[in-house]
C-alpha cells in the first residue's frame, strides 16, 4: 500500500486520539495543575483540524503548517518550562535558575530564528528555513532537559508513575523522533519524506497514547521516602539562592 494512502489514515487516527486526550483532560481537570500542557493539546488538536481541512490547497497549507510549526515550538519549551516547575515547586531558588534557563533559551532560539529569517528575506521558503532552525534547536533543547529529567528524577522523588513523568516521557519520545525527521528534511527523496512524514506522524500518536495512559491509571503520591537525598537538594536551593542573590 503506498505511503501517500496511508498518511490521511494515520493522521485522522491522530485526530481521534487528539480528541480523546482532550476529552480525559477535561473530565479529570488536568488542565488546572498543567494549563499549559493542556493548551498544548488543545493547540495541537486545532492545528491538525486546519492543517487536514487545507491539505489540498498548497499555498495555504505550507503558510499554515509552518505558522503552527512556531508557535508550537514556543508552546513546546513552555511544557518543558511548567514541568521544571512543578518539579522544582518545594525549591523557588532552582525554579527562578530554571526559569531563567528558560527564558534565555527562548531569546537565543528567536535571535537564531530572526537571524535566518532575514538573510532569507524574500524568499518564500525563508520563513520556513528559520522554523526549521529554529525546530531543532528546540528538540536539541528538549531531549536534553527531559534526560535531565529521568537522569534525576530520583533525586527529586519523581516515580515513573507519576503525571509528571509520563508527560515528559511522552514529549522526550515526540522531541527525539521529531529531532532525527527534521534534521533530514529536505535532503530526502520525495518517498523518504513522506515515510519520515509517517514516522512523525506515528510518533505523535504514541505520545498521545503515554500521555492518555498516564492520566488515566492511578497517580502515586510522592512521600517521604521518595525523596533520599533532601538536605542535599536544600543544599544545591540554598547555594543557587546565593548565587543569585549577589
Amino acid at each position: 500500500m503506498p505511503l501517500r494512502s496511508i498518511i490521511p489514515d494515520v493522521w485522522i487516527a491522530s485526530i481521534v486520539l487528539q480528541v480523546m486526550l482532550a476529552v480525559v483532560l477535561l473530565a479529570k481537570k488536568t488542565w488546572q495543575k498543567y494549563p499549559i500542557f493542556s493548551a498544548y493539546v488543545f493547540f495541537g488538536l486545532f492545528e491538525a483540524a486546519v492543517t487536514y481541512a487545507v491539505f489540498q490547497k498548497v499555498m495555504v497549507h505550507f503558510y499554515t503548517f509552518w505558522i503552527f510549526e512556531a508557535i508550537g515550538i514556543v508552546l513546546g519549551l513552555a511544557v518543558v518550562r511548567e514541568i521544571f516547575t512543578n518539579l522544582f515547586s518545594p525549591h523557588p531558588a532552582l525554579r527562578k535558575l530554571a526559569t531563567m534557563i528558560f527564558r534565555g533559551a527562548v531569546v537565543g532560539l528567536l535571535v537564531l530564528a530572526l537571524g535566518v529569517f532575514y538573510a532569507q528575506f524574500g524568499d518564500a521558503r525563508g520563513f520556513a528555513n528559520a522554523v526549521l532552525l529554529a525546530a531543532k534547536a528546540t528538540r536539541i533543547l528538549e531531549v536534553g532537559l527531559v534526560m535531565f529529567l529521568f537522569l534525576s528524577s530520583g533525586a527529586f522523588g519523581l516515580h515513573w508513575r507519576q503525571n509528571l513523568f509520563g508527560i515528559a516521557l511522552g514529549l522526550g519520545t515526540l522531541a527525539a523522533v521529531e529531532l532525527v525527521t527534521v534534521s533530514f528534511v529536505g535532503h530526502v527523496s520525495q518517498n523518504t519524506a513522506r515515510a519520515l512524514s509517517l514516522v512523525r506522524l506515528l510518533s505523535f500518536s504514541m505520545s498521545l497514547l503515554i500521555w492518555m495512559g498516564y492520566l488515566l491509571a492511578p497517580e502515586r503520591v510522592t512521600g517521604s521516602a521518595d525523596v533520599p537525598k533532601r538536605a542535599q537538594l536544600e543544599q544545591w536551593n540554598q547555594a543557587v539562592m546565593e548565587l543569585i542573590s549577589r
